[in-house]
């Protein structure tokens, strides 16, 4: 029997679910979570960005690219992409199904591997990580394909 392997997550949590086919119990492995993706860009940040004195154009502001929230989201969809790519290296699953916030799911998908990649055969860009279960499966395929 094949197994999937349902990922359920926005930048703050990612749960795990294991399942044989879309009727199947949906066993909840694990739940992982990124505190610090709840929280606001000023408790992350202990100071704000410096000032400096341009020749030209008077003052400006010293600006990160990425503020710090961004930078802890994307290292949490890093270490989500990690967990997959370890289960994916362990054969732990057969195919998968991400649902994900929108803004979040885009980030993993440029984390996840070509190897990884190939293993999804459903996306969902909504955020469903507080439903449970059932609300969950409503969601999804009425049927898993077989490989």
């Amino acid at each position: 029997m094949k197994t999937t392997w349902i990922l359920v997550a926005d930048s703050s949590r990612a749960r795990f679910f294991s399942a044989t086919s879309a009727k199947s119990t949906f066993n909840e492995m694990a739940d992982l979570a990124n505190v610090e993706g709840r929280l606001h860009e000023r408790e992350i940040t202990t100071d704000l960005p410096g000032r400096g004195a341009g020749k030209d154009a008077g003052k400006y502001s010293y600006e990160n690219e990425v503020s710090p929230k961004q930078q802890e989201i994307l290292a949490f969809a890093k270490e989500v992409a990690r967990y997959l790519e370890d289960a994916n290296t362990a054969n732990k699953f057969d195919q998968l199904i991400l649902v994900a916030a929108p803004t979040f799911l885009g980030l993993l998908r440029k984390q996840l591997s070509d190897q990884v990649l190939k293993k999804v055969f459903f996306e969902l860009d909504k955020n469903l990580v507080t439903h449970g279960i059932d609300a969950i499966r409503k969601q999804l395929p009425e049927h898993f394909p077989s490989l």
